[in-house]
């Protein structure tokens, strides 16, 4: 065990609950001052307009270094930063109202959800919840400088950590709630703050002026002067120390001490289960690695969740989001939009209920398609590499596909029923943009993400074969959903007279089969058909057809299907009766 050098003494735990009292004495003051003068008001995060121009901007580092032993306290600083952007990303400050970092930024607590970061505290960089919030402060008081901000309130740090912006007297230290940051735009501003993968990013957007490049607004000269003497003065003091490296762990702030974790983990956030995502996890995972999932039904037998959580150091169920989905779910139309708005709504509650319980050391996340945009909104994926379960088509591509089925289908009124939220396009289509790699067994989804897609094979279920029938029906293994190609399979069943096996509900109009000799409401049975056929528009995970082409059962299927190279399968354009009509007369000659 190192002792320190003879020339500085240990800090004791008396020391630090002196620093605490003399602390509650400061927070106390503050706050009578608050209401004898008023407070900054708390401003509501809204949307960020885009029209703005962009006054000033600040960006740092997320990990200034990867060192291992450093590794514990830049994870929880990154985590305290992704909590303190959600309150400040999108604020608007009106003109000449001032702002303040705590009137934004609630009080640290892991009850919030911060957790122990990097603090410079009597010279050294010890554990502390919410640890690492001045390199946000650091970054706002820089762009307000930038700005030209009337700086009200602003504290220099004791000691210059390496690489900071305290070397160049541009820093603003911040300690609940006594140690503030305040400044005042002359001009309505909104502020934009966010983590990419590796920085932190403010920017200040002139609401004033919505076209045209900002105005350059005059420097702040005291604050510009209170920055060089800092800067000076910081020069002269020798550099802060961290517990991480100062070798000294008899101290009791060392994180050997505070039992920091010392190592980078995957989190794994599951919703549905398929097969293929299934095998890919257990493949994948580590030792260190969490899981968090709706419901252990393995375990439990229960829902459509039947992740393995072999292995994992953790696991954690969301069983009350599950069992308000099931439940909700049951009492939805088959179809429609009211039924896609639910569904909708069900994903951003386990989204958030899942945003919980990451851990800040999860530097990489592989994510449920469906959670992606909600976390992405809530500031979960920066400052971390992911990767995505794909389970459909990227929303706006999915829509668009609808739309032009909408076109060459305009009497069918599921087409077109629902249009998701643009915003929510735009979120999910940001966040897809930033994936490490889309993780599909889809073939069409795959060429969408061209180098970053990682193929999967899909899972042939166990069948036996079954032979197929020359003269029997055709198969259609989905519900009459224009979506599914059901308009186009109609067509080519009056033309060419063939008999079809529907094995789904009627979900697009009363009648619709009229004039077609159908099977309907039988159910997945194979037995007598010809072929299996799906002209699809959409079709995210192709089960029946798995099964009809395990079963030896000829399957032809649209490109949207995802299927291209399995064996027994045909890709077909749906669009071409004639080209299809030719090869199920193929199947039939067979």
């Amino acid at each position: 065990m190192e002792s320190p050098p003879p020339d500085e003494r240990m800090p004791t735990r008396w020391q630090s609950l002196f620093f605490l009292f003399k602390a509650t004495c400061f927070r106390g003051r503050r706050w009578l001052l608050g209401i004898l003068r008023g407070n900054p008001p708390t401003r509501r995060p809204g949307p960020v307009d885009a029209r703005a121009p962009v006054g000033a901007e600040s960006r740092s580092a997320l990990y200034p270094n990867r060192l291992a032993a450093e590794f514990a306290l830049q994870a929880g600083k990154v985590q305290n930063l992704r909590l303190a952007a959600r309150h400040l990303h999108g604020i608007t400050i009106p003109a000449g109202e001032v702002f303040s970092f705590w009137a934004q930024v609630p009080r640290p607590s892991t009850r919030r959800g911060f957790a122990a970061g990097r603090e410079l505290r009597e010279g050294c960089v010890i554990p502390s919840v919410g640890g690492g919030l001045c390199q946000l402060s650091n970054a706002l008081y820089d762009a307000a400088l930038k700005a030209g901000f009337e700086i009200v309130e602003r504290h220099a740090h004791s000691r210059r950590l390496p690489g900071s912006m305290a070397e160049a007297g541009r820093d603003a230290t911040v300690f609940w709630n006594y140690v503030d940051l305040r400044f005042r735009p002359a001009d309505e501003v909104q502020l934009e703050v966010f983590l990419t993968r590796d920085e932190l990013v403010v920017r200040t957007r002139a609401l004033a002026a919505r076209t045209g490049p900002a105005s350059p607004a005059p420097p702040d000269d005291d604050a510009a002067r209170a920055s060089e003497k800092a800067a000076a003065r910081a020069a002269s003091e020798p550099p802060a120390e961290s517990c991480e490296t100062c070798g000294v762990t008899s101290c009791f702030r060392n994180p050997g001490a505070t039992s920091l974790p010392q190592k980078a983990l995957t989190a794994w956030l599951a919703d549905a289960w398929w097969p293929e995502f299934g095998r890919y996890l257990q493949e994948r995972r580590a030792a260190q690695d969490v899981l968090l999932m709706p419901l252990d039904s393995k375990r439990w037998r229960l829902g459509n969740y039947r992740w393995d959580a072999t292995g994992f150091a953790r696991c954690r169920q969301h069983p009350w989001p599950t069992l308000r989905r099931a439940l909700a779910s049951r009492r939805l139309a088959a179809q429609g939009a009211a039924r896609q708005r639910a569904l909708l709504r069900f994903d951003e509650a386990m989204a958030q209920s899942f945003a919980r319980h990451i851990p800040a050391e999860a530097t990489h996340l592989v994510i449920s398609q469906n959670l992606l945009p909600y976390l992405h909104r809530g500031g979960v994926l920066g400052g971390r590499t992911y990767d995505v379960f794909m389970q459909r088509l990227p929303l706006r591509a999915l829509q668009d596909t609808l739309d032009r089925a909408a076109v060459r289908w305009p009497d069918s009124p599921t087409l077109a029923d629902f249009r998701a939220d643009p915003a929510l396009l735009d979120l999910e289509s940001e966040a897809l943009a930033e994936a490490r790699a889309w993780i599909t067994p889809h073939a069409a989804i795959a060429n969408l993400a061209g180098p970053r897609a990682i193929k999967l094979d899909w899972e042939l279920p166990p069948q036996a074969a079954v032979n197929p029938d020359p003269e029997g029906a055709i198969f259609f293994p989905a519900p009459t959903l224009g979506r599914k190609g059901a308009w186009e399979l109609r067509e080519f069943a009056r033309q060419h007279g063939v008999r079809l096996r529907v094995a789904g509900p009627n979900l697009e109009a009363p009648g619709f089969w009229d004039g077609c000799e159908v099977e309907q409401g039988t159910g997945f049975a194979l037995d007598g058909v010809r072929a299996a056929v799906l002209p699809a528009w959409v079709e995210n995970q192709p089960r029946q057809l798995l099964r009809a082409a395990a079963a030896g059962i000829p399957v032809f299927a649209a490109p949207a299907c995802g299927l291209a190279g399995v064996p027994g399968v045909t890709e077909i354009d749906s669009l071409d009766e004639v080209r299809m009509a030719d090869l199920i007369g193929a199947g039939r000659a067979g």
